[in-house]
This record gives C-alpha cells, sequence and structure tokens, in this order.
C-alpha cells in the first residue's frame, strides 16, 4: 500500500514537474514574441520618425515676456511702436501709420530647426479695409525699419508674410481691370521670399514676381488661437498653418532647394498705414531638429552656404508666368495650335497624293 502511494507521489511529482516547464517554457515564448514585437516597433517608429526636436529656449520668445523690451540682458530687443502686454507683444495697434518689431539678439546657428508662431491679427476694419500684414524673419540684418511689413527692403534671408490686404487687386481695380479665374486669390494671403540683398519686393502686386509660393489664411478676428510653423530640414522648406481652430496642420508651402545660411536672426514685424489692424505675437518657439542623414547627403551638404538662394527658381517663375495667362491668352494659343496642326496634316495629304500620283505614273 505504500509503495503504490510512493509511486502515485513520484507520478504526480512528475506530472507537476512536465506541467511548471510547460509553464516557464510558454512563459518565455511570449516573453520573447513580445519582445520581438515591440523590437519591430521601434525600429518601425524609429525608420517614421527621422527627427527629434529640442526647444531652444534662447531663441524663444514666450511669456511672461521677462525683461523683453526693458533689460539689456534679455534675448530679445523691441524697436518702433511695439510694445509688451501681459498677454502678447502687441508690434502695432489699431490705428494708422504705426510700424514695430520683435527681434532676437541672439544669432542661430542651427542647421535644421523648426518656428512654432502663434499670432492673432484682429481690428475694426471691416474686410479689405484693413492692413497690412505681420512679417516672421530669418535675415542677416536685424531691427531695421523699412516699407516690407515693417522690415527693410532688400533682405538678406527669408521672409513669411501673413498679408492682410491685397494691395494689386486695388491697383487693378483702380485701372478698371480685373483678375482672371486663375491668377485671383484671397486675402489674407501667407507667401515666403527668399532675398539675397539684392532683390526688391514688389509693393503693388504683394510681391508676387519673388515670391515662392503661399496660401489663403482667413486669420483676421478670430475666436481661437492661430498659428503659423515654419520648418527648414535638409534644405527644403516648409510651411503650414493651424487656423481653423482644429489643432491640425494645414500645407501651406513646400520647396525643396532652398539654401540658408546659419548665423542669421528670428524676428517679427508689422505695420499699417491709412488702414490699421493689432498685430500680436503671443510666442515664437524655436525647435532644433536633429535629422539622420546618409553619407551622401552629408557629403552633398558639406559646402557652407554664404549667401540665400533657391535652386529652382527659374522652374517657379515659369510656373507663376504660365498660371499668370489670361484666358483670352490661353483660347488663342490653343486656337493656333489646332490651326497649325489642321494646316500639316493638309500639306502632308497633298504632299502624299502628289507623290503617289507620281508613283503610279511610272508603270506607264
Amino acid at each position: 500500500m505504500a509503495a503504490a502511494t510512493n509511486k502515485n507521489c513520484k507520478i504526480l511529482n512528475i506530472l507537476s514537474d512536465i506541467s511548471l516547464r510547460r509553464t516557464m517554457a510558454l512563459r518565455t515564448y511570449w516573453t520573447f514574441v513580445f519582445l520581438l514585437i515591440t523590437t519591430g516597433r521601434s525600429f518601425a517608429e524609429d525608420g517614421h520618425h527621422e527627427m527629434e526636436e529640442f526647444l531652444k529656449r534662447e531663441h524663444s520668445l514666450s511669456k511672461p515676456y521677462q525683461g523683453v523690451g526693458s533689460s539689456s540682458s534679455s534675448h530679445w530687443e523691441l524697436m518702433g511702436d511695439a510694445m509688451v502686454t501681459t498677454e502678447q507683444v502687441r508690434l502695432t495697434t489699431d490705428m494708422q501709420s504705426k510700424q514695430g518689431a520683435v527681434w532676437s539678439r541672439i544669432p542661430c546657428h542651427l542647421r535644421d530647426w523648426e518656428l512654432q508662431v502663434h499670432f492673432k491679427i484682429h481690428g475694426q476694419g471691416k474686410k479689405n479695409l484693413n492692413g497690412d500684414g505681420l512679417g516672421i524673419w530669418y535675415t542677416k540684418e536685424r531691427m531695421q525699419k523699412g516699407p516690407v511689413f515693417g522690415n527693410q527692403d532688400l533682405f538678406t534671408g527669408l521672409g513669411v508674410f501673413v498679408d492682410t490686404y491685397p494691395n494689386e487687386e486695388k491697383h487693378l481695380e483702380a485701372q478698371k481691370t480685373r483678375y482672371t479665374t486663375r491668377t485671383q486669390r484671397i486675402f489674407p494671403f501667407v507667401l515666403a521670399i527668399v532675398g539675397n540683398g539684392s532683390i526688391s519686393y514688389d509693393h503693388e502686386r504683394d510681391g508676387r514676381p519673388t515670391e515662392l509660393g503661399g496660401c489663403n489664411a482667413m486669420v483676421r478676428n478670430l475666436k481661437h488661437d492661430t498659428f503659423l510653423f515654419i520648418r527648414y530640414v535638409r534644405r527644403r522648406l516648409t510651411i503650414m498653418i493651424d487656423i481653423d481652430g482644429q489643432h491640425e496642420w494645414r500645407d501651406c508651402l513646400d520647396i525643396p532647394g532652398v539654401r540658408l545660411p546659419q548665423g542669421y536672426y528670428f524676428g517679427a514685424s508689422a505695420v499699417t498705414g491709412d488702414l490699421s489692424d493689432n498685430h500680436d505675437v503671443i510666442s515664437l518657439k524655436l525647435y532644433q531638429l536633429t535629422v539622420l542623414r546618409s553619407e551622401t547627403e552629408e557629403k552633398e551638404e558639406e559646402e557652407e552656404i554664404t549667401l540665400p538662394s533657391v535652386d529652382n527658381m527659374d522652374l517657379l517663375k515659369m510656373g507663376e508666368n504660365e498660371e499668370g495667362w489670361s484666358s483670352i491668352a490661353m483660347f488663342f494659343t490653343i486656337l493656333f495650335s489646332m490651326l497649325g496642326c489642321f494646316l500639316l496634316i493638309v500639306v502632308g495629304l497633298i504632299v502624299y497624293s502628289h507623290w503617289n500620283e507620281n508613283r503610279r505614273k511610272r508603270f506607264y
């Protein structure tokens, strides 16, 4: 009886040991599967998100704006009619003939960066009876008054403008002419220009001859926050806007081949003329982007950039000229092209008939 009991105990111990080992093996297997999935997901995320961002406080402007405009130790400096309040840096008030700016004192030596601008434009003026707009800058020069949204003309660097007044449209109306459906744009309008110190901003045409592109942005008198996003990575300029209160970025501009030197200054400016608006900057936040580059990309970007330029500017101008054709010009272009093709076909048929007739005469 005792022997049978011992035998049963041994069998139970063996079964228990087998069950324990099986449990441990299953646990090890599922742990391995979990680690494999996690590692694969991590690699996938790393492949998808090729860059990391770090806030650069010395190049950023945000509440409570400590020392801005009053202390020489501040990283930011005011110019003209700009003033600091508890809620914003007001570049201009809603009054005529005002001009103001805020500029960083520290040059930026980042190769890849991202600037997020929280701004507000509001006033008593009705649609198209307000002006003139806001400029965001990354330029060699700083603290220079001028006609380009409160900054100097012939600037060296990047200017991104929120233009709220259609100067060209009003000029055409005075001449009793109108935009075509292909060239008309809705204001306010966001656009970007890269200047090399010799390119003048065409105020009467709202910068069209030298712009890289842009998008319409209805930003005036909104109750929710409005944001502008400027990213410069791998010599590619990307601009997006968030103006609908949905916390979603909307594409505005994406241009490759943009060459911007390092060591320039960030700033914001605004101006009013006969028409006016409040132009407020709530924050300017600059992020350093850590970007993974291949050896080929590193070699391509080894050359130091000394003067701002755009590689494909001629193609952009060509596209602009094509878009600038009127509907009448397009009609006559198509008409003459069709007539030319028709004449070629007729001439070809005549030549062929003569050749065929001569060919048949040879057999008689």
